[in-house]
């Protein structure tokens, strides 16, 4: 299950992936981005439901800018290497 996930989110995956073997790599990153993924994605969910009640299409922005960051922290935090959790910190 975890390979077809992969080859499905392959082109966000490819974006994050070093040429070379991490080498500050904790096991602590990958649980912080889950962590920021999952808080994006709430965040995102509570800005739709202000949205609503407002109405407006400006307040639109917010929710996919949320949404679109803790899919990729997610995606990346669950299926990516370590290589690939370490580059979306910036370590290297």
């Amino acid at each position: 299950m975890k390979n077809l996930l992969i080859r499905i989110c392959w082109p966000i995956l490819r974006i994050f992936e070093p040429d070379e073997a991490p080498t500050n790599y904790k096991k602590s990153h990958r649980v912080a981005l889950n962590v920021v993924g999952a808080l994006f994605l709430l965040l995102s969910f509570v800005s739709a439901t202000a949205a609503n009640f407002i109405g407006g299409v400006g307040s639109l922005i917010p929710v996919i800018f949320f949404f679109c960051g803790g899919g990729i922290a997610l995606i990346v935090g669950g299926l990516g290497s370590n290589g690939a959790v370490s580059k979306i910190w910036g370590t290297k």
